[in-house]
């Protein structure tokens, strides 16, 4: 079994608080040493109080279950001596009402492209398995509700 830690810090500074107009701009630290500057969505709290630049939660998790998915295709990709030379997947969340009335992402789609050299490229068959897997066997995406949709790039 596996751990895996961050640190989230948020400082008040000189803002009154209580009254709500205070800034939701922090710091997410990794035990690589990384720090983000992380906020929450300005179209969740609106600026000045979020900052536009930072990374929000919403944003992080659409980019974990995209980072989570390309991980397992390249190693399957290359377990099956196909050379990658490009990934990119403009990944969407959706939010929207889950049960209850709550807020939540409701849905992610990836939107792969990968380019390949070599002679040896999958046909598109072996391109819709290997992403078929990949979802199978992704940590993040076996641990959310949300439904994830592979949208495969033409290659």
């Amino acid at each position: 079994m596996s751990e895996y830690t961050s640190t989230v810090v948020w400082q008040r500074g000189g803002q009154t608080f209580t009254d709500n107009q205070y800034s939701r701009a922090h710091t997410w630290r990794f035990d690589g040493g990384v720090s983000v500057p992380a906020s929450s969505s300005p179209q969740v709290v609106p600026l000045p109080y979020s900052v536009a630049e930072h990374v929000d939660p919403e944003e992080a998790f659409v980019a974990a279950l995209s980072s989570c998915h390309m991980l397992f295709f390249l190693a399957m990709a290359a377990k099956r001596d196909f050379v990658v030379d490009t990934y990119r997947d403009e990944a969407v969340g959706v939010m929207g009402t889950i049960a209850a009335g709550r807020m939540g992402v409701t849905q992610v789609t990836l939107h792969p492209r990968v380019l390949f050299s070599s002679d040896k490229k999958p046909t598109w068959a072996q391109l819709e398995k290997m992403h078929h897997l990949a979802h199978k066997q992704c940590f993040i995406a076996n641990s959310v509700k949300t439904e994830v949709v592979i949208e495969i790039c033409a290659l």
